[in-house]
């Protein structure tokens, strides 16, 4: 087996890994109660293969941190990106993250039961995970409404901690129940930036 495929070969394991162990987390089951042996079956890999990619279940969590982060700030991205076409940048982010809800779940719940555990480590991760969400946002802020950047990062603040909190109420929750926090949260998110041009025409 040459070096290329060896390295393609254990990239892919990798991502198995990974994968099985979004696919393990629910309502029912935390990271913290996941065994190395449940991801490794998971994965369809032996339990002794685990340690060629990662050091032990904290390096994974860390990673699926990385992950779930680094997931969801590419598709709130491309969810900035489709404005242009498809109208209010509020409703088409809501419905993107909804989305993301439904489809990656496993994803969310990492950064939800990561912010709120034990461990230092893993708390400091998704605070690093938010910060990098409200820096986006603040910059797509400043250029939007052509305002100072500390202003927009303010804004920006308040828009991702209600969005991030009104995931941990919906996620557990059915269809029509979503569609419900959903609406609030648009109107929630209009009434800040609404408030913020205000804000910004009374500074003048």
């Amino acid at each position: 087996m040459t070096l290329g495929v060896r390295a393609v070969q254990k990239e892919k394991t990798r991502r198995a890994i990974i994968q099985a162990a979004f696919r393990q987390l629910s309502a029912e089951k935390n990271f913290s109660n996941l065994s190395l042996r449940e991801v490794a079956r998971e994965a369809g890999i032996a339990p002794t293969s685990f340690y060629r990619h990662f050091k032990g279940l904290e390096e994974l969590g860390l990673t699926l941190v990385d992950e779930a982060g680094l997931l969801l700030r590419q598709l709130m991205r491309q969810a900035r990106q489709r404005i242009a076409t498809q109208g209010s940048i509020i409703t088409t982010s809501v419905e993107t993250f909804m989305e993301f809800l439904d489809t990656n779940e496993g994803a969310f719940r990492i950064l939800l039961q990561a912010k709120s555990g034990t461990s230092c480590q893993f708390r400091a991760a998704v605070t690093r995970e938010i910060e990098h969400f409200i820096a986006e946002l603040a910059d797509y802020i400043a250029k939007a409404q052509a305002c100072s950047h500390e202003f927009a990062l303010i804004e920006s603040d308040a828009m991702v901690k209600l969005v991030f909190n009104a995931g941990a109420e919906a996620i557990d929750l059915s269809q029509a129940q979503k569609k419900n926090i959903s609406g609030r949260l648009i109107l929630q998110l209009r009434i800040i930036v609404s408030g913020a041009r205000v804000q910004k025409q009374s500074a003048h």
